[in-house]
């Protein structure tokens, strides 16, 4: 043993200290490592906690109060209007005097809407619990909705306007007796029958020029809201055949977003003159150059067209003009003679009265009402006497030839064209699916 302890000294010597040092170091670690427990476990850090995350203790004196409930917010509710209501006796039993009421008319022209409330109406109202009106809310037609709002001393009004559904719809008739009797036999409605008598007005007196086996077809707009049909819309093409002639419409809305109605030409279908300004029964009287006069005896030029009417039958403007006299005027009776433009003037006699407004120098439209018929003057019975006039002399209104409106603009008249081809290939198509169901129809019941 003595000589192996020897031997280890001999060895351990001829290393460098530095290297005999750092294996002493390794060895101890080792040594150390290997006296360690196997079973122990690691040492737990525990860390403290700070004394103000420990809850607090519920002290009376000091505990927190709980926040306030939030303020409900006052509703919208709904008021049903009744007869003899105004909006102001509508609120006072909700607490709203006249004087918000005042204010909140007074605020927008177009809560105006709210003076013509109708029975069976509803309008939505919030109210706060200080009687204060803070919102309404009314349908002035199904189509809009208008709301005002209070928004801290003044009113905020908005008006939100529904678009209506729309659906091509087709239409032709036969007319054996009138226009109006065939239409509503292949249910037409009146108002669109209307229209397409106005559509024609200028060419065609639907009294007179309209023969038996004389026929149209349309094809027109119908309109929806919700899936439920509420009305007629626009006529987009008309084409009648009267006699020889066959006249044709197309409605087209140019880039200023106006309508019109023209011809295959671009031309406008509107004359400046309607044909005949009254909605008559009989001609008692046609243009003459000789009449015998009913009442005077004698004879002497009757300058113009009788139109046998009941009496408080509407007159109408032939055309746009300024009134240039407005009165008693000897055997005409009460009168009107309207000027239109440089060249043209019509005269409209024997009136039962004049319609609101019509004076000397006031404008009027063409269609618009401008007094009724009566049997004022030299008549015998209730009629108008109707004359018009170029340049001052008189001509036959049921012949003379009429002045066409300005029709389809020369830059748009491409654009024009292409619409009425498209409507055109629209007719076509329905009038042969109508052929069609005809003949299928008539085949069944054989």
């Amino acid at each position: 043993m003595k000589e192996l302890f020897s031997a280890a000294a001999r060895l351990v010597r001829q290393f460098p200290r530095t290297h005999l040092l750092i294996s002493m170091v390794l060895l101890g670690v080792v040594i150390l490592i290997a006296m360690r427990p196997s079973g122990s476990e690691p040492e737990q850090t525990i860390k403290s906690t700070p004394l103000a995350a420990a809850p607090a203790r519920p002290d009376s004196q000091t505990a927190a109060k709980p926040a306030p409930k939030p303020k409900p917010q006052p509703q919208w509710q709904s008021l049903t209007v009744a007869a003899g209501d105004t909006l102001s006796s509508l609120l006072q039993p909700e607490g709203v005097g006249a004087g918000q009421v005042y204010r909140l008319l007074g605020s927008d022209e177009r809560l105006q809407a709210l003076t013509r409330i109708r029975p069976g109406e509803t309008i939505d109202v919030i109210i706060d619990d200080q009687d204060t009106l803070q919102g309404v809310q009314y349908h002035p037609s199904r189509l809009e909705t208008l709301t005002a709002r209070l928004d801290g001393d003044s009113w905020q009004t908005r008006v939100a306007k529904r678009e209506y559904q729309h659906q091509t719809r087709y239409a032709e008739a036969e007319i054996s007796d009138s226009l109006f009797l065939a239409a509503a036999a292949s249910g037409i409605s009146n108002n669109l029958t209307m229209k397409l008598a106005n559509l024609f007005a200028w060419d065609i007196d639907f009294v007179l020029d309209i023969r038996k086996g004389d026929h149209f077809r349309i094809i027109y707009d119908e309109l929806y809201l919700d899936g439920e049909k509420v009305g007629d819309g626009d006529i987009l093409m008309a084409e009648l055949w009267n006699r020889d002639r066959h006249l044709v419409a197309y409605r087209y809305i140019n880039r200023a977003g106006d309508e019109q109605y023209l011809d295959p030409d671009g031309n406008s279908m509107r004359k400046a003159f309607i044909r005949t300004p009254v909605a008559f029964t009989r001609i008692s009287s046609r243009f003459s150059t000789g009449r015998l006069h009913p009442i005077l005896g004698r004879t002497r030029p009757h300058e113009g067209v009788d139109y046998a009417a009941p009496t408080g039958t509407p007159i109408k403007a032939a055309g746009d003009g300024k009134i240039i006299f407005a009165g008693r005027k000897g055997g005409y009776g009460n009168c009107i003679i309207i000027k239109h433009g440089r060249v043209y003037s019509t005269l409209y006699g024997h009136m039962h009265g004049f319609a609101r407004g019509m004076r000397v120098g006031s404008r009027v439209k063409q269609g618009q009402t401008i007094g009724y018929v009566g049997m004022s003057g030299l008549a015998t019975g209730p009629h108008l006497h109707y004359e018009f006039r170029i340049n001052g002399v008189h001509h036959d209104p049921l012949t003379v030839k009429l002045p066409k409106a300005q029709g389809i603009a020369k830059d748009e008249r491409s654009d024009f064209l292409a619409d009425a081809g498209r409507l055109k290939a629209q007719m076509a198509l329905f009038a042969e699916a109508s052929t069609l169901a005809s003949s299928d129809l008539l085949r069944h019941d054989q």
